[in-house]
């Protein structure tokens, strides 16, 4: 790739640190790019593929992604929709003017955005759960504007997000026009489905590598919470079956977190090439010195 994209969803955790390190081991020449975990999607968007196949369980995170690659070829229609939305609830928006009152800023040096946001977020928030026909452009309003840009809801299927400290920024703004500059030319199907439905359905081509990035079972983030060792041991036996099939993959994962072992995954890499990667992930619920160890297992040379 030409140069380094990061996802718009700024998934915590994902792999736009780490993209450069793995991809180097990726197959030079990859015809259907597979990712049964596709989460903000900072990984496709990096690999150079004449096709993309993805995936993801969590239907909001499809459906934001189905809404952005549908707004591709409309960008200024988009970031005119866009600031309409962010100037009604009166949001902070660097990333066109700064309308952050100075007096804010010297008394709340830290959490300005968090306080200058708080109220309209809070209706924008409403806004969104109240209305019947779910409109996504607020939706990824709310990842944005929301505390460590997650996506998360009650047991009504509300958001329930607090706001965050943060900003639409130029950065934000950056994410946004690579990916739909990416994304617009691109042939790509995307799915919500369990990552044994997917990968059990898809016919395997001659060029076709999936990469994998499943929750880490030895870690505590909102994203693993309902990973659990019976997930792992079916994703595991799956790989081994594609392997036996001779379809390459490649899959990263935690073998040491917090002083846990995968013992699981580490039995399991040991009949596949190995590679150790420097990792970044981030827990915000303990940010104390953490030992981790990340690796990367292929089946390929």
């Amino acid at each position: 790739m030409d140069k380094l994209r990061r996802s718009p969803l700024f998934y915590v955790g994902d792999k736009y640190k780490l993209i450069e390190e793995i991809s180097k081991y990726f197959p030079k020449n990859i015809e259907r790019f597979i990712e049964p975990f596709t989460g903000g999607g900072t990984v496709f968007l990096n690999i150079d593929a004449k096709k993309y196949l993805l995936n993801d369980i969590d239907h909001n995170v499809v459906n934001i992604h189905k809404y952005l690659i549908s707004q591709s070829k409309n960008q200024n229609e988009f970031f005119n929709n866009l600031i309409k939305i962010i100037k009604k609830f009166n949001l902070s928006r660097s990333f066109i003017e700064d309308v952050v009152p100075q007096d804010l800023k010297k008394e709340w040096k830290k959490t300005y955005y968090a306080k200058f946001n708080k109220i309209g977020y809070k209706e924008l928030k409403d806004t969104y759960n109240n209305s019947k026909n779910k409109d996504y452009l607020l939706l990824y309003l709310l990842l944005i504007y929301g505390f460590n840009r997650m996506l998360r809801f009650n047991s009504n299927n509300e958001f329930n997000i607090p706001v965050g400290n943060v900003d639409f920024n130029k950065n934000v703004e950056k994410a946004l026009i690579e990916y739909f500059d990416f994304v617009k030319n691109k042939e790509i199907a995307i799915f919500k489905k369990d990552f044994s439905e997917f990968l059990m359905e898809l016919n395997y081509k001659e060029g076709d590598f999936i990469y994998l990035d499943p929750p880490y079972l030895i870690s505590f983030s909102e994203y693993n919470k309902l990973w659990n060792e019976s997930n792992e041991k079916k994703l595991l036996g799956l790989l081994d079956e594609l392997n036996n099939k001779g379809v390459k993959f490649a899959i990263s994962n935690i073998i040491l977190h917090k002083g846990k072992q995968n013992k699981i995954f580490m039995d399991w890499m040991k009949k596949y090439k190995v590679y150790k990667i420097k990792s970044n992930y981030i827990s915000y619920h303990d940010n104390g010195i953490k030992k981790i160890e990340e690796v990367l297992v292929v089946n390929y040379d």
